[in-house]
């Protein structure tokens, strides 16, 4: 395989576009990250009450958890790139933070079960812990992706990752109960082990590459081209988490009689689906017209959904979303590869998350459960539309640097 497909002449007939095997590789790692992070959240609460904490520890634990991933992840990606270029490979960060964060993982509920009451912080630093190895592999496993495809066919390669977490987000409101119903020790136990076959397969498929010659100059800085990268992220994570609040509450008020769990699923389930033609449209667009044609129409629908309060509106103005949000959240990954050469790769991704990541923070902190409650569909659509456009405003000053990225 060569050292990089971006770096590889352009594709021809012969030379694939997307190494499909490497990335269902990638595919079953986001979903093995995902489902860890699924259980965790699950568990999170339950977890700190049987160890005699208050069950709003758990918000105040993931704002913690979530701000910390905004240094961790660049840190980690930056390094990444560093070992890369010196032995050829992330993996020694990939296959250590998978088994780091498989043995943490396993520890928590050993910690519950066999833990002493009178050492009962060791729960949280346990659990802050395995937050924090998640992080040293997420950047580096992830930026393989601008080695699996070719420039203009990352969001189609994306749209696998991105369907998978999807689908796994949207039944996970549904086998709550399930997972619940199996127990800690034997719910981590199966996770653990599942993240590190996922790391396994990903490993099998992808043979260590050459060493990497050292990042060649560029003609400006990259520290605005990382803070376009960051800002992106946070602005989108904000506006998708304004954006479900506001669909919620809409539903709740104009559809009084509908099963708000069942529809919020098909929501769900229709936005991991959509992904697989948002990444075809964005490679025949673009990925940045795409994303920010996207942008557009959802600060416009959105709008329309809480400004005219009208059943059909309503569902017409949904409809819409499905469609075109996974423009937006599709094109995240490659959006931020493609503005950073293929030897800073991890700490492009690592900037993305690290916004995502503080953007969770400040929604956690910022708009508590108890103020989301009492907040209008107005309310949450407005502060959802302020966040796309901050997004949308990077990502087009960002077409400007994304044509001097050399090959």
């Amino acid at each position: 395989m060569p050292e990089n497909l971006v770096n590889a002449v352009p594709p021809t007939q012969s030379q694939p576009r997307v190494l499909w095997l490497q990335v269902g590789g990638l595919t079953a790692m986001q979903a093995a990250i995902t489902l860890c992070w699924v259980i965790y959240k699950l568990y999170l609460p339950k977890l700190l009450m049987e160890f005699g904490f208050a069950e709003a520890l758990a918000t105040t634990l993931l704002i913690i958890e979530n701000f910390l991933t905004a240094i961790i992840e660049p840190t980690i990606g930056g390094l990444s790139d560093k070992m890369k270029r010196w032995i050829g490979t992330r993996f020694p960060f990939i296959i250590g933070g998978v088994i780091l964060a498989s043995a943490l993982f396993i520890s928590i509920p050993v910690v519950v079960i066999f833990g002493s009451v009178a050492w009962r912080w060791s729960l949280p630093v346990v659990l802050i812990a395995w937050a924090l190895a998640m992080n040293v592999f997420r950047s580096p496993t992830i930026c393989l992706l601008g080695q699996y495809a070719t420039p203009s066919a990352l969001p189609l390669a994306a749209s696998l990752l991105t369907l998978i977490g999807g689908l796994i987000g949207a039944f996970s409101a549904f086998t709550s109960q399930i997972i619940l119903g199996w127990g800690a020790a034997i719910t981590f136990a199966i996770a653990s082990f599942v993240l590190l076959a996922a790391a396994a397969i990903l490993r099998f498929v992808h043979p260590p590459d050459s060493p990497t010659s050292s990042p060649l100059p560029t003609p400006h800085s990259p520290l605005p081209i990382l803070g376009l990268i960051f800002i992106t992220g946070m602005g989108v994570a904000l506006g998708s988490s304004f954006l479900m609040q506001t669909i919620q509450k809409v539903v709740k008020n104009q559809f009084s009689a509908a099963d708000i769990k069942l529809v919020m699923f098909v929501i769900a389930l229709a936005l991991a689906f959509s992904a697989l033609p948002a990444g075809a449209i964005a490679v025949k667009l673009g990925n940045h017209r795409a994303m920010l044609y996207g942008i557009t129409a959802t600060v416009g629908l959105m709008m329309l959904m809480v400004l005219v309060p009208n059943a059909l509106i309503g569902l017409v103005a949904i409809v819409g979303l499905v469609a075109v949000f996974s423009l937006i959240i599709n094109g995240t990954i490659p959006y931020a590869l493609s503005l950073v050469p293929p030897q800073r790769a991890g700490l492009g991704t690592g900037m993305y998350f690290g916004g995502v990541g503080i953007a969770a923070s400040l929604f956690g902190l910022l708009v508590p459960p108890s103020s989301l409650s009492v907040m209008t569909p107005i309310n949450t659509a407005f502060w959802g539309a302020i966040a796309f456009v901050l997004a949308g405003v990077c990502i087009a000053i960002s077409t400007k640097f994304q044509s001097n990225i050399s090959t």
